[in-house]
């Protein structure tokens, strides 16, 4: 039986190797690999699926290859210049930089919530902001129930979305180090209100791309949400506020029974035994972990979540691998 063609371009980026990762944890021995990355890491090796596999590196030539999947996971500009290229030879794309998330025509997934979604690619999918994703799949269950009126997003975000050197920057700060490689200020024993750029409104981009992914993935281009979002000395996982208005009433029971049986979402809401979602608990898991479920009593419909997940492996890398997955379903 013929094998699938499939590039992991960046795959040796702190996100193409969880990608990898995953790979093999879900067994997706269906696939001929071709591993990509910058001059720098080409020649390199990579023990994968048992296999040494040789590191090339990405040039436009590479997409002769004529592949059948690929997933980006080098940043913008990567993808901004090969996903099309790759595109044109009938690869379908799935990116995880923020480069194609908000074009009108191109699938914004999360599986557990717009799968169907996929079916409308024209050769490129779109990986979400991985605090956007942990954030969706909470909140689309509850939305199809009572119907989201509004949303204050609270990010406390971990260094590992930054890339290496973000961790670089606080493995520094550990050890007394003040050379500081990504962030303006020391992330060590701090709290950084300032995620990517700022924009003229006041907010940053990372503050935006919340907003404004969230809109798309539900369909509800004109939904109130705001967003304040926070890099935090915390190696991995991202930890989430999410305060949401419904348009209707519920009984807290169901809601979190909603919950329950949701997608891969894990319930850790015990408050007198100290049980709530923690970066610790969450780290190497793909699950979202929901906790601290309460009412908002300043609204006559308010529910705040408590909301954590591996920010590399959900966030980023395994829902990709679960867009792949979808893609063979369909075909």
């Amino acid at each position: 039986m013929k094998k699938n063609k499939l590039a992991i371009v960046g795959a040796t980026g702190v996100v193409g190797r969880t990608v990898l990762k995953v790979l093999e944890e879900r067994n997706l021995e269906s696939f001929e690999y071709f591993l990509f990355s910058s001059k720098k890491s080409a020649g390199s090796k990579i023990n994968f699926m048992k296999n040494d596999y040789t590191i090339m590196e990405l040039s436009e030539d590479c997409f002769n290859e004529n592949f059948d999947y690929a997933i980006f996971c080098a940043g913008g500009e990567i993808s901004k210049k090969y996903a099309p290229i790759a595109a044109k030879t009938g690869c379908v794309v799935i990116d995880n930089s923020s480069h194609f998330r908000m074009v009108t025509d191109i699938p914004l997934i999360v599986p557990e919530v717009n799968s169907n979604d996929i079916a409308k690619h024209k050769g490129i999918i779109a990986n979400p902001n991985c605090s956007t994703i942990q954030a969706i799949v909470a909140i689309a269950p509850l939305h199809k129930k009572y119907n989201v009126k509004r949303i204050v997003y609270s990010t406390y975000q971990a260094v590992s979305g930054a890339g290496i050197k973000g961790i670089d920057d606080l493995k520094n700060g550990i050890n007394g180090n003040s050379i500081l490689t990504k962030f303006p200020h020391p992330i060590f024993n701090n709290c950084l209100p300032h995620i990517d750029t700022f924009l003229e409104n006041g907010y940053t981009k990372e503050e935006e791309k919340m907003i404004n992914e969230t809109r798309k993935i539900l369909n509800a281009p004109h939904l109130n949400i705001t967003a304040t979002c926070v890099r935090v000395p915390v190696f991995n996982s991202h930890s989430e506020s999410i305060n949401i208005e419904f348009e209707r009433d519920f009984e807290l029971l169901d809601l979190i029974d909603t919950l329950k049986h949701s997608k891969n979402i894990t319930i850790y809401d015990d408050p007198d035994n100290n049980l709530y979602p923690l970066a610790a608990t969450a780290t190497g898991h793909d699950n979202v972990f929901i906790g601290r479920i309460r009412r908002d009593y300043s609204v006559p419909s308010g529910i705040n979540l408590w909301v954590v997940a591996d920010n590399i492996r959900k966030g980023a890398a395994t829902n990709a691998v679960q867009i792949l997955e979808k893609l063979l379903a369909f075909n």
